[in-house]
Formats: structure tokens, sequence, C-alpha cells
């Protein structure tokens, strides 16, 4: 599919994906595909960042590449590393033959063949250009960045050994943080930047419809006034849209029609991932959540 024209296609495709995304994500979206700048996306946890890329890689009918990142991830493993079971085959072979060019050899050892691609690598030497997704930069090392500063700015990997390798078709590059840490202003200065929020009411209830189509307007609407309304508590952290999208979907598992205090109580481990704050939950605050959402009209009154 050819790349959106507009910011206005670049809603529509987004959303034929079921990605309701803000007109500003949009923005950053489309600009990074038409000026071909990697786009970093900011946020808390569950509130759509990777879930951009993945549907932008469906959206465009290319693949998807991803780099999940950790605490001590390597060269090795997120870009190449060298066939040395390979290598030694090789070695023994050219001994066994009575190899006589040894820069022959080495520059056999050091070859394009020799190398294992990881997906940074794999996102520079693909047929057309995939989306390359550097997921939660921000629990890595610093020092990785450093290291990346190449590919986004160049599209293209230095190999010591065997030279620069070069994109003929550059990745879309999306990275992702949820601010562990602060990434370095090397690494942003060559990035287009977007802050993922969380979804407004309006917003939130049109990716519940979309993903949780079984629901129906009733509960859908209890389950996001719920959500937004919990947002606003002093939590250790808050629900993200994944996991208003799971507990919609587990209280439809559960036959639930309209929200209870029963219910609630039954499921906010779907909901929250800390006991503090389900503690609080069960303290009292979801009784006053319930109870502003019956004052409003949104919910009928449980006994």
């Amino acid at each position: 599919m050819p790349r959106p024209a507009n910011v206005d296609e670049t809603l529509e495709i987004l959303a034929r994906e079921n990605y309701p995304a803000s007109r500003s994500l949009a923005t950053a979206v489309f600009l990074a595909l038409n000026l071909g700048r990697p786009l970093l996306l900011e946020g808390e946890a569950g509130v759509g960042k990777t879930e951009l890329a993945k549907v932008l890689a469906r959206a465009l009918d290319v693949p998807l590449i991803r780099l999940q990142c950790y605490e001590g991830l390597d060269i090795a493993s997120a870009a190449y590393e060298w066939n040395v079971a390979r290598q030694m085959l090789e070695i023994r072979i050219a001994e066994a033959g009575h190899e006589a060019s040894r820069d022959n050899l080495l520059a056999g050892l050091y070859s394009r063949e020799m190398l294992i691609e990881r997906p940074l690598l794999q996102a520079l030497t693909q047929p057309k250009s995939p989306v390359l997704l550097i997921d939660e930069l921000d629990r890595a090392d610093e020092p990785f960045e450093a290291f990346l500063l190449e590919v986004l700015a160049e599209s293209q990997l230095s190999v010591p050994e065997l030279g620069t390798i070069r994109a003929e078709h550059p990745p879309i590059v999306i990275l992702t943080s949820n601010r562990t840490r602060e990434i370095h202003d090397a690494l942003k200065r060559r990035c287009l930047y977007a802050w993922v929020d969380y979804p407004d009411a309006a917003r939130e209830l049109d990716i519940i419809r979309r993903k949780a189509p079984g629901a129906g307007e009733r509960l859908a609407a209890q389950v996001v006034g719920f959500v937004q309304r919990a947002r606003r508590l002093d939590l250790f952290k808050a629900p993200g849209v994944a996991e208003t999208i799971d507990w919609a979907n587990a209280l439809l598992a559960l036959d639930a029609m309209s929200l209870d205090p029963q219910s609630v109580s039954d499921t906010l481990g779907v909901l929250l991932k800390y006991q503090d704050d389900i503690a609080q939950m069960e303290g009292g605050a979801a009784k006053s959540i319930l109870d502003e959402l019956h004052a409003e009209g949104i919910l009928e009154p449980h006994s």
C-alpha cells in the first residue's frame, strides 16, 4: 500500500486497522513517513506505543522487525554476530586442504555470508522498507544509544571487519520509551518526537468498541468511565488502554452486562497490577467511582 498523502489519510489508515489515533500522533506518523525520520514515542506503559508500530506495518503491508531492548543488550543480539561455527569449519577445511593463502582464508572468514543478521541488520537488508520497532529503549544501557546513532541518522551499519552496509530501502523506524530513564539528547535530535498520552473518554470508548465489540454500549461506557476516573487517583500504576481492553473482555467472559461492586472486586487484578492499588480500590475508591457513575446516569444503582 502507498504511504499516506496527508494527515487525514494517515488517520484513516490507522483507524482501518482499529487504531483510532489523536490528530497530533497521526501528524507525527505522517511526518516521519514523509521526511524519512525515525519517530520516538514516549508515554506510560500500555498507551499503545508498541501497537502503533504493529498497526503501521499492517497498514503499509510491510514486514515488522522488532528489537526488544533490555539491560545488557549488545551488538551481537541487536545487530549482527559472526557465524563462529561456520568460520571454524572453514578453517578446518583449509587446514585439511593445505590452503596456502592466509589472506584468502581471512577474507573468506569475514565475508558477508559469515554474518548472522540480528534485527538492526535485518532491517537494513530487506527488499522493501520494513517497520523497525526498537521497543522500550529506556531499558537498554546508555552506551547502546550511541551505537544506534549511525542506524538512525544514515540507515547504515559499520562492520569493522567488513565495511559499511547501507540500506537500499531505509526502514521506517519507531522507537518507544516508558521513561524509566531519560533518552540522551544526541539520539532525540535524530528523531521526530511524540508523547502518547492516555486517550480522552470519547477516543477510549471508540477503542473499546473496536477491541471488545461484544461489550455493548452500556458496559463499554461504564468501563471507560470507571477507568477514566481511576486514572485521577494516586495509583502506583494507572491502568493503560491495554488494561481497559483486557478488563472489558474479562467482564464479557464473565457474562457481566453492567458494572457492579462484585464484578469490579472480582476483576481488579485485570485492571490493576499492584497490590497497593488494588487495596486502595477495595478500601473505598471503587465504591466512590461507582457512585459517581451512578450520579451521572452512566450506571444504574446497586444495593
